[in-house]
């Protein structure tokens, strides 16, 4: 596909700030003609029906799997993090493609319902299609694994995609659209277009017909308004404040270590990690002395010398240190770090406590190394305090006696008992949010239903004696379908 290569941007090195490489600021023609590409391409795509896509896709699982240590070097470069942590995410996302590729046909599988008895010589059946080209903008904090959430789904369902990643990770969103048509053979079913924030904005408006977008709720909302002009409907998944509930009954150590993990690993950067702690009152001196135990050995560097790296994106940083300073203002008590632990682009772990529920800290996303423990009384008071946020991604309960009972009264999409981030590992499991976290869902079967459309089909198997739908129906008729529907009132359907 010809590109008109009018402006470049640089990819940095967030630990070191030096250039990485250059790629084209893709213009709104080419953005459209990308679009017409793979919707070109989707007729090939989808006559190659369940079993030859379930192939391609499987092919390009494993040359993801066999070519780990070249993606992973792309990612722990532009984003900064651990060659550990960059592997453990592009092994769940080639699982996810796996999964999607075996599972799509009998998702997609048509439905026979019942016609009920006013409608009983009918044969009605509902199917699955899908619905053409999808636009997927990507996140820069998990770059591989984000957006194959989508992407993977889309082509299982039979879509093409074209896909826009972060400014921050162009050099990942590349390396994806160049493996899989080294391991497929096909062109312009996956096609990657690199960009700043407008080159997106061109994605939503050129007539894709459906675009999921991960990032801040904030530019979801632009990206909803700017869709909703062209009636493109999108897949959104946002930010989250993601709370951990800790029970008198829950097992510490592993609570403690748990939530140090999900709070620290990736800098913070991850939109399902722990940032508020509520643990029952009887326990809380226990859990608070195994974090800082625990966390005391935990420091940032560049890959190779950090448990976590920098902050992949700048303007992070001056958020990070407002919540932190918001806080401790606040009457905060810092158990670890404070506010000069912000050492750009790097951020020593904070740990502070006893933080007032209406600071920033509580109420914003952080999105860096940070988290507060708040002491509660009884575990009415840790759920209610859990879905006093306009967020409502996911959450971590821990408790060994009540974990359903507590989750099953979150205001979530997600949770995970006595684990943490579970759910995103799970294949068969949706994952996304409600309230400002977003809408729709990608994994799981709800995953690939969420790029298709369904078509209802009913058929006429032999005509009744009485024409219902004709302008002959007489009065006697109109009498006898009444009084059906009031005699059956949706039994026998």
């Amino acid at each position: 596909m010809a590109e008109t290569k009018s402006a470049l941007f640089e990819s940095l090195n967030p630990a070191t700030g030096e250039v990485i490489a250059s790629y084209p600021q893709t213009t709104e023609h080419d953005v459209r003609a990308a679009v017409n590409a793979a919707r070109t391409a989707s007729i090939a795509w989808r006559s190659l029906g369940f079993r030859g896509r379930r192939k391609m896709l499987l092919k390009w699982s494993d040359y993801l799997l066999a070519h780990m240590d070249e993606l992973t070097a792309v990612v722990s470069e532009e984003t900064g993090k651990p060659i550990s942590d960059a592997k453990l995410e592009a092994a769940l996302a080639a699982g996810h493609i796996a999964w999607a590729a075996r599972h799509a046909e009998s998702v997609m599988r048509t439905s026979h319902r019942s016609p009920g008895l006013l409608m009983a010589n009918m044969s009605a059946t509902v199917e699955r299609s899908p619905v053409g080209v999808v636009g997927v903008i990507g996140p820069w904090n998990y770059p591989v694994f984000t957006p194959l959430g989508s992407i993977a789904y889309a082509l299982a369902a039979g879509n093409t995609v074209v896909f826009k990643p972060s400014e921050y990770t162009p050099g990942v969103g590349e390396f994806l659209a160049r493996s899989f048509m080294d391991s497929s053979l096909l062109s312009d079913v996956f096609i990657c277009i690199t960009g700043l924030g407008e080159t997106g904005k061109y994605l939503c408006e050129s007539g894709v017909d459906k675009l999921a977008f991960t990032g801040s709720t904030r530019t979801a909302k632009i990206v909803a308004a700017t869709c909703a002009a062209h009636m493109t409907p999108v897949v959104l998944e946002c930010g989250g404040k993601d709370p951990v509930i800790v029970a008198h009954d829950a097992d510490i150590k592993r609570a403690a270590d748990a939530t140090v993990w999900s709070a620290f690993s990736n800098a913070g950067q991850t939109c399902i990690g722990a940032e508020r702690v509520y643990v029952d009152e009887r326990v809380a001196d226990k859990f608070i002395a195994k974090v800082l135990e625990i966390a005391k050995d935990i420091h940032p560097g560049a890959p190779g010398h950090g448990k976590y790296g920098p902050t992949t994106m700048p303007k992070q940083i001056p958020i990070i240190q407002s919540h932190i300073d918001d806080a401790i203002a606040r009457g905060a008590k810092v158990l670890m770090g404070g506010s000069d632990s912000v050492k750009a682009p790097y951020v020593e772990p904070v740990i502070l406590c006893d933080v007032p529920e209406d600071s920033i800290a509580m109420t914003e996303e952080t999105f860096g190394p940070t988290i507060a423990i708040n002491r509660v009384k009884d575990m009415p008071e840790a759920i209610a305090l859990s879905n006093a946020t306009r967020y409502g991604l996911g959450a971590s309960v821990w408790s060994k006696r009540s974990g359903r009972i507590i989750a099953s009264q979150l205001h979530t999409g997600m949770v995970s008992i006595n684990s943490v981030i579970s759910f995103a590992a799970v294949d068969s499991v949706p994952f996304g949010g409600v309230k400002d976290s977003g809408y729709g869902r990608i994994h799981g079967p709800e995953g690939i239903l969420e790029f298709t459309y369904p078509r209802s089909v009913v058929r006429a198997r032999f005509q009744l004696p009485i024409a219902f739908t004709s302008f002959s129906r007489t009065h006697a008729s109109d009498k006898l379908i009444v009084g059906i529907t009031k005699l059956l009132k949706g039994r026998l359907s």
